[in-house]
């Protein structure tokens, strides 16, 4: 490919690029030599699960990959113990080693879902910064001072708000920086809330003598509601772990919009593919409705394979055009106890809700069917006698037959 046409690649999706012109540059310079460009992304392992939120990033390092770049997915299992005080209002709960590695390597293996595992390099930021001495820690603190610390908005919002601000947190943006020194990086990808960070990346690469990394922000992927950044907290999420159906089924819950923006920063679709869509959608040509299970589809497909996204299809259309229960639902025996079971008791014990709390909040937002029939009642007592099919929301079924 010519640099141009890289470059119109690496800019989808991208609210900034700082510089672009030193990105034409190295992107020049590797296509003179023949040397791909170091390109690196950092993922703190402070949860288990990934969703769709952070698959923007693995998206865009999917694409240098396949331009033949040279990936780094860098894996912050030291960072992770600090904590990336990024937006946060108060000093975040430090996580222990142990819990630190078992999400590091259930992150290793998501991340293949989207990138090719033959030509991606998984590096830990331990295997550098834990070897850096006391000495090496107080010279690196030397390369920033307070007052630039205080310019990032949310440190700045504490400090001006009384709230205290842990002198690790300040430490944070300093070896994040680091880990682009010890990388080489040419490149740093990061969402439009690292920007900071990644900009001093910049600054401590001119500090040992290398050439600064370009920084490319991405935008904060919204979530299901269409308002909020994804996050597994608000419930707005799309797990990439999550079952076929489930995927699917959220998919085709997004609004016309919101399905065009993950067109844009998650879809395999070329930008010309996607103005005609635009176009399509626009005159009536294609249903939004069809549109949404091709992205379905290809979700679907990336995480599970293509023969789970035709039955996963095939199972919403089955269940929700046609008004039918799925055919595999669950099948749970219960005993049948006193005669009555409270229903959000019934529901976290049958799986369709984690507690009998949530299980409340479910009926009370008009989620809950029993037998077809949608319930208000919170304190809706249940017969626990004969059978009785449970919905919550619209992908999770369950058939409970007490005994």
């Amino acid at each position: 490919m010519t640099v141009a046409e890289q470059m119109e690649i690496i800019k989808r999706g991208a609210v900034e690029i700082l510089l672009e012109k030193e990105l034409v540059e190295k992107l020049e310079k590797s296509s003179a030599t023949g040397v791909p460009l170091r390109v690196k992304a950092g993922f703190d392992p402070t949860a288990p699960d990934l969703h769709l939120g952070h698959t923007v990033l693995l998206h865009k390092l999917r694409q240098f990959q396949q331009l033949g770049h040279e990936i780094y997915f860098l894996i912050g299992d030291f960072t992770g113990m600090i904590g990336d005080p990024t937006g946060k209002s108060e000093t975040r709960k430090v996580l222990s080693r142990e819990d630190v590695l078992k999400n590091a390597e259930t992150y290793k293996e998501q991340v293949f879902k989207i990138l090719d595992p033959e030509k991606t390099k998984v590096v830990f930021n331990s295997e550098w910064l834990a070897k850096l001495s006391a000495s090496d820690m107080i010279g690196l603190a030397s390369k920033y001072t307070v007052a630039r610390m205080l310019e990032r908005e949310d440190f700045n919002n504490r400090f001006s708000n009384q709230q205290p601000i842990s002198i690790h947190e300040f430490m944070y943006p300093l070896i994040q920086g680091y880990d682009s020194v010890a990388l080489k990086a040419d490149v740093e990808l990061g969402g439009t809330d690292q920007k900071f960070n990644l900009l001093v990346g910049r600054e401590l690469q001119r500090e040992w003598g290398q050439s600064p990394q370009t920084v490319i922000t991405m935008p904060l992927l919204e979530g299901l509601d269409g308002v909020n950044k994804m996050s597994k907290s608000l419930g707005n999420y799309i797990g990439i772990n999550e079952p076929a159906d489930e995927i699917f089924g959220k998919i085709m819950s997004v609004s016309d919009e919101l399905m065009l923006r993950y067109y844009e920063l998650l879809s395999d679709m070329s930008m010309a593919a996607l103005q005609q869509l635009k176009v399509d959608l626009k005159s009536g040509t294609v249903h939004p409705m069809e549109a949404k299970k091709r992205l379905g589809r290809e979700m679907v497909a990336r995480f599970h394979g293509q023969e789970a996204a035709a039955e996963a299809e095939e199972s919403f259309v089955k269940r929700f055009r046609d008004n039918q229960t799925p055919d595999d639902m669950p099948e749970i025996q219960m005993a049948a106890g006193d005669g009555k079971i409270l229903l959000a008791r019934l529901l976290a014990e049958a799986g369709l809700v984690k507690s009998n709390s949530e299980g409340r909040r479910s009926i009370q937002g008009g989620g809950v069917k029993v037998d077809g029939e949608k319930i208000n009642d919170e304190n809706l007592e249940i017969p626990s006698a004969g059978q009785v099919i449970l919905q919550v929301g619209k992908r999770r079924f369950a058939k409970v037959a007490f005994i």
